[in-house]
């Protein structure tokens, strides 16, 4: 008998997986957690029904969210993750000579126990001595922060449910409050391709636009994310993702990546017509 998992993307669309076994089916007081292994994706997590990342394109993720900040900013030290309980994002930065701490800020820790014990290559990146992990709503943790990091990158996931908070105005003012002079965030910006997740990608850069002198869109593709196309916002009170953009300095650092390059780093700024028109008639109001 074949299985299947199916995640809706609308109401009209969905994508299913052929499944061999789940591995783990669990509740939290914040959401359900399901992990499966499949032949064509490995291993992967559900939340309330949701894919969040899998073993064959989590590197796609991880990778934009972190070396497009980390090849712009010129010394990154303090970094905070809102989300990131996988430690997919740690795993990536602390390829950075540069980085001094970095605290993850996770709501679920059955979530991370979960993928400390299901996806340990992926969850090794909790475990490095320059890593804390805090177990609070990321908002809350951002209300006393000022000056305190030179990079934000909110891995959390849709705008619904315990993390809603987490796209809000005051979120976004929090972000600015708790980056240092020139310090720079990142998002998951959703996508723009199906009607009903536009809104929220243009809730999404409106509000950011207005929360910092520098907000740029730039994308992505992934295979299980809805439409297999992902946008990421970078926002910034000094830099500007290609104008400061070192490509040379990066290369030598020979920081291993599987997706990113300097020269996708660029392409990766360059929209489709549509999505530039949605965000900029968003900039407009």
């Amino acid at each position: 008998m074949e299985i299947w998992f199916s995640e809706l993307h609308t109401s009209n669309v969905k994508l299913s997986v052929r499944i061999d076994k789940q591995l783990f089916s669990g509740e939290s007081e914040y959401q359900r957690i399901d992990v499966f292994e499949s032949q064509e994706f490995g291993k992967f997590v559900a939340l309330d029904g949701d894919i969040v990342f899998s073993e064959k394109d989590e590197f796609i993720y991880d990778e934009m969210v972190t070396h497009v900040p980390m090849a712009v900013h010129p010394n990154v030290r303090n970094v905070l993750i809102i989300g990131g309980g996988d430690g997919g994002v740690a795993k990536e930065l602390l390829q950075y000579p540069s980085i001094e701490s970095i605290d993850v800020v996770e709501t679920d820790k059955l979530f991370v126990d979960v993928c400390r014990d299901i996806f340990p290559e992926v969850a090794k990146g909790l475990e490095d001595k320059r890593v804390r992990v805090f177990y609070d709503d990321g908002l809350r943790y951002l209300r006393n922060k000022k000056e305190a990091y030179d990079l934000i990158i909110n891995d959390s996931t849709d705008p619904f449910g315990h993390t809603e908070g987490l796209f809000t105005k005051e979120f976004y003012g929090s972000c600015y409050k708790a980056l240092r002079a020139d310090g720079i965030m990142v998002y998951q910006h959703g996508s723009p391709f199906y009607d009903e997740d536009e809104m929220a990608c243009r809730s999404m850069h409106r509000k950011v636009y207005r929360s910092f002198p520098i907000s740029r869109v730039y994308q992505a593709h992934i295979p299980t994310c809805p439409s297999g196309y992902w946008l990421f916002g970078f926002a910034s009170k000094k830099y500007h993702p290609i104008y400061d953009f070192k490509p040379e300095t990066w290369k030598k650092l020979n920081i291993e990546t599987w997706y990113y390059t300097a020269n996708l780093h660029t392409g990766a700024f360059m929209l489709p017509k549509y999505v530039e028109d949605l965000l900029e008639e968003e900039e407009k109001e």
